[in-house]
């Protein structure tokens, strides 16, 4: 039964593809820091030793109940990413599948090991090896998280996140050609230094991904920025459009009514398609099912053609 929660968690979108190269199908999981991973991505985690990431196979090895409970509490990758991730400095980015062993093990060592993207009062020093799983390196990092976000407006008062949001990338409609005949596209989401990506769909103008990718609201968030790219292997990857999506009507809506789960289905607020944005139709606030969700579809700006379907959700901090 143990087992099943594992597989059940792994089946989930997010946990479809490597935390750290974005490879899909991972077979492997680093149990303590709460992430699923590749077969080259796990022998880099190897070689950090287990006093910062535990590894193993999530259908060969023999799982304890405190490890799948923690992995489950973590909830996979897109939760951990958004810690591990929360700050890449200018000319960081995640490497893709395809990377060398060399950038790989450089990204890994950085994101657990030397915790460069990590929000700063979060960084802690490895934890001795007689403690147990929950008091292990990474949990204190994601309780650490979790106590630094309070339901408290007073605690709250000077905190640098305000809450999170998922993105769920739905589909791209006739997006450019950039290679012979096709595309291989991929979407980037940045806000502020955050940076997040789904997976590469290869040959298809008319990808559905369907895949939800975490961020954190700072306090002072500025727009969401959304890239499309065309992934390329023996160069540089090319651009295929961008757009830019205003948080405020969301957040706003959200904050102003409190707890969703109060309220029955209904409109909280709206995104108006202007001029000077890339809606292509009005994008409502709703309250679904007891979520702040907003759907929009976007027009790629400074391409010849394309559209992205985004859907949003506020996760507030006490949740």
């Amino acid at each position: 039964m143990s087992k099943n929660r594992l597989q059940d968690l792994l089946l989930k979108r997010e946990n479809r593809v490597c935390a750290d190269c974005s490879a899909p199908d991972p077979k492997w999981a680093s149990a303590n820091i709460g992430v699923f991973i590749c077969l080259k991505c796990c022998a880099v985690h190897r070689k950090l030793g287990t006093g910062i990431s535990k590894v193993m196979s999530v259908t060969l090895d023999e799982w304890s109940d405190d490890e799948i409970d923690h992995i489950v509490d973590v909830g996979g990758n897109s939760f951990a990413n958004s810690i591990y991730e929360a700050y890449f400095p200018e000319g960081v980015s995640k490497p893709g599948p395809n990377a060398s062993n060399e950038e790989r093990s450089k990204f890994i060592r950085s994101k657990y090991e030397t915790q460069d993207f990590l929000k700063p009062s979060l960084k802690i020093s490895s934890t001795s090896k007689k403690d147990s799983l929950r008091a292990s390196f990474s949990s204190k990092i994601m309780n650490s998280f979790r106590s630094s976000f309070s339901n408290s407006s007073e605690k709250l008062k000077g905190k640098e996140f305000i809450g999170l949001i998922k993105v769920t990338v739905i589909k791209g409609t006739n997006l450019a050609v950039r290679d012979m005949f096709s595309s291989d596209p991929y979407v980037i989401l940045q806000l502020g230094m955050q940076k997040v990506q789904t997976t590469v769909a290869g040959s298809n103008l008319n990808p559905v991904w369907n895949e939800e990718l975490m961020l954190s609201i700072p306090k002072s968030y500025g727009t969401l920025k959304v890239e499309v790219y065309d992934y390329d292997t023996f160069s540089a990857d090319d651009i295929m459009g961008e757009a830019e999506v205003d948080l405020q009507p969301m957040i706003n809506s959200a904050t102003s009514y409190g707890d969703p789960s109060m309220f029955g289905n209904m409109q909280i607020g709206k995104w108006v398609k202007a001029d000077n944005n890339a809606l292509v139709n009005d994008s409502p606030v709703n309250i679904v099912d007891g979520k702040v969700k907003q759907e929009m579809t976007l027009k790629l700006q400074n391409v010849e053609s394309g559209q992205i379907d985004l859907e949003l959700e506020w996760i507030p901090l006490n949740s």
